[in-house]
């Protein structure tokens, strides 16, 4: 499968070390490091996970003109992704997350970004380069990842979408509040527990699945989506299409790290869609694949192999 991947991509930083003492300034404890690595974050990670379940994604991002940007670039280069899609705005920081890792556990997270929403230039610079894609090469499903740092702007998804819709391209949003109800006409909609209850302004209690069953489908109803996928932590996940509504709990894992499990869920959620796999499948296969990448420490795509043997063993 082809897959457009538009949204907002990071680079993710990670220093290991060790602790032995405590900072005489702080009661902070000082880490001494012992390897510094660089990995693909946020909409790049979703096209890592795309790429290691053997599609082919095609990410329209935008980064800045600095040496994260550039590092950015090289370790796309380097895990063979394309990145022809990838605008430079000199005006913009490249988003970085560092985290600082010792004993097996996150210590504490500094984050380099920009919030605020693409200029005008750049957004029309993306929608005609995605345009373009489309009309060049065959795509299988348009994915939007917003992490709420102002490369998915509502006038930018409105034109793709639009064209979507046109031409029958599945679509699917991973969204945040600023945008939340901004997602019309989507395939699937993919939020997390507290997205959907601060995107809505709903007060839910994520056990509630009566409650969030009413909730859910009214918000279907209104955005006009046809599917709609509440991932719920601890509690597993919850799936709708608007005449089954299905949960399904969590296989029991051993959590190393939740980061980077939101963007493995929409990669193989959409690409399950997109295959025309029913919502039960989708919904089992996307909740299985997220708890295995949390298994591992750091934002890593998911083992293909790995995913197959245990939805084989878990006879799904």
């Amino acid at each position: 499968m082809r897959v457009i991947v538009i949204g907002d991509a990071m680079l993710d930083t990670y220093l290991w070390g060790k602790v032995e003492r405590l900072s005489p300034e702080a009661p902070v404890p000082i880490v001494s490091v012992t390897k510094r690595e660089n990995r693909l974050g946020g909409a790049a990670n979703v096209s890592r996970n795309l790429q290691a379940l053997g599609a082919t994604p095609v990410l329209f991002s935008v980064v800045g003109e600095d040496d994260n940007g550039k590092e950015f670039l090289s370790l796309l280069e380097k895990r063979e992704l394309a990145r022809n899609g990838i605008f430079v705005d000199p005006s913009r920081n490249t988003t970085v997350k560092n985290r600082i890792i010792s004993g097996g556990k996150q210590i504490v997270r500094v984050d380099e970004e920009s919030t605020s929403i693409i200029s005008v230039e750049m957004e029309k610079i993306l929608v005609n380069a995605i345009l373009k894609e489309l009309d060049e090469n065959p795509v299988d499903v348009i994915v939007f990842v917003d992490y709420d740092k102002g490369v998915v702007t509502p006038s930018l998804f409105n034109a793709i979408n639009k064209v979507a819709l046109e031409r029958k391209i599945p679509t699917a949003v991973d969204p945040k509040k600023r945008n939340f109800r901004n997602y019309r006409d989507v395939t699937l909609f993919k939020p997390n527990f507290k997205e959907f209850v601060e995107g809505t302004g709903l007060q839910i209690a994520k056990d509630d699945l009566e409650a969030l069953k009413a909730c859910a489908d009214k918000f279907k109803k209104e955005q006009n989506l046809k599917l709609i996928f509440i991932t719920l932590s601890e509690l597993g996940v919850f799936i709708s299409n608007g005449v089954k509504e299905q949960y399904y709990p969590v296989v029991i894992r051993d959590i190393a790290d939740v980061s980077g499990a939101g963007d493995t869920v929409i990669s193989v959620a959409s690409l399950a869609m997109a295959a025309g796999l029913p919502p039960k499948m989708m919904a089992l296969m996307s909740n299985l694949a997220g708890g295995l990448v949390c298994e591992k420490l750091g934002v890593v795509p998911v083992d293909a192999e790995q995913l197959r043997k245990e939805m084989k063993s878990k006879k799904f």
